[in-house]
Formats: C-alpha cells, structure tokens, sequence
C-alpha cells in the first residue's frame, strides 16, 4: 500500500545516505548532503517509491491530480503492458534515476515540474488526501506539493537521482514480497516473487511490517540529522 512504500522508501534512503558521501565506492558520484538536504532527500524518495505504480489505472497516485493523472497512468499502463510489468523493473529506476538526476542539474524548471509531480504521489500515498472527494484532494495535493517544491526550489538537488533510483527500487523490493512479485529482469518475463506479506493491505502488513519501517524511519532520521548537527557543532567549536 501507499503508506508502506513512501515508509520503505524514506527507509532506504536513510540507510544509503552513508554509502553515498563515500568516494571509495561511488567515486566522483560521492555527494556530502547537509541535514536540509537528507531530509529533503528523503522526501523525495518517499514519494519517488510510488512512481512504479504509474502503471495502475486507478490506483491511488493515479488520482492525485485528477484527470490529468488518470489520463496518465492509463496510457502508462497500456504502454508498459499492464500493472506490475515494465515500470516494476530495475530498468524502470534506472531509467528514472538518470532523467531526473538530468533535470535536477541541467533543467532545474523541469526537475521544480517533476518534484511536484513526485511529491504529489508521495502525499496521496500516505493518506494526507480527501479520499473520494474531488476535486477537493486533487487541489490539496496541489497546494501542498506546491509548498514542498518552494521549500526545496534553493537546495542543491545533485542527489536527486539517488532519491529517485532508491524510491524505485524500495517499491520493487516490497511488491517482491507479495504474491504475483515484480518481473525484476524486464523484459525478461521471469518475476521475483518471495510472499513474505500474504495479502495486500493485510494483518502483516498494518500490524508488522509498517510499524516497523515507522520505527526505522524515526531511527534513521533521528541518528542522521543529529549527528550531522553535532558533528557541525564541534567542528566550529
């Protein structure tokens, strides 16, 4: 569900934002974020984990800007053969992680449009919506993503492709866990699939596995923000 893929995507980020400052591993790629940045870095992955499901007609992403959206992720749908087919892929979020890594430092006006649209998904993913009323949650999505691109438009968004590809992948992964899996290899037809989470929307899902990414988060965020604001502290001290 929504809920716990913004959830895992913050999740993942959080854990690699260490392994991303490390040029050892990742070379001139390596990006040193601020507390402002991480955060905004989760923020976008959060919402960057419901981007596979573009694919879905009538998913809840599908009506976060109404029309437009719906019209969208149809066409989207049809495109990539249906739900759970291209766009549940590692070509997906590599795909995804170049174009927006493109936009964020070469068309930032581009990068401020596809933020929106990310932002939007992450915020009808996780509920802060008028479910069944529109176009009342349609608007509030839009003022609301509206406000975070504004709050984001000066930071320096390098990282943005990371956020994006990790969002992917974390969406990947959870759907993985569930019966039907993901065709991982696309377009190769065989599909990951380890059902961990018998039924969407289920017990193990509202009672184990969300309060556990919740917890994650909390963990992740806490020990990130507050030891890059102490580390900065006793630096100048």
């Amino acid at each position: 569900m929504g809920k716990t893929h913004a959830l895992s995507g913050a999740l993942l980020w959080l854990g690699a934002v260490p392994f991303l400052s490390q040029e050892r591993l990742i070379g001139d790629h390596a990006v040193d974020l601020s507390p402002k940045q991480l955060l905004a870095g989760a923020v976008v992955c959060a919402g960057a984990a419901l981007l596979p499901d573009v694919d879905h007609h009538n998913g809840r992403i599908a009506n976060t800007f109404g029309p437009i959206t719906q019209t969208f992720c149809k066409y989207v749908g049809k495109l990539s053969g249906g739900h759970r087919m291209a766009t549940h892929s590692i070509l997906f979020a590599v795909a995804m992680g170049f174009a927006m890594n493109w936009l964020a430092t070469d068309f930032v006006y581009g990068w401020w449009a596809a933020l929106f649209v990310i932002v939007g998904f992450g915020l009808r993913g996780i509920g802060l919506d008028f479910e069944g009323k529109e176009p009342q949650s349609a608007l509030a999505d839009c003022a609301l993503a509206a406000f975070a691109v504004y709050l984001m438009h000066d930071l320096d968004m390098s990282f943005a492709g990371f956020a994006v590809f990790l969002g992917c992948i974390a969406h990947i992964i959870g759907d993985s866990l569930t019966p039907r899996g993901c065709p991982l290899l696309w377009p190769v037809p065989w599909r990951l699939e380890i059902p961990l989470i018998p039924r969407t929307d289920g017990r193990v899902e509202r009672w184990v596995v969300m309060p556990l990414l919740l917890l994650g988060v909390v963990v992740l965020t806490l020990r990130s923000v507050l030891g890059d604001i102490t580390a900065s502290w006793l630096t100048r001290s």
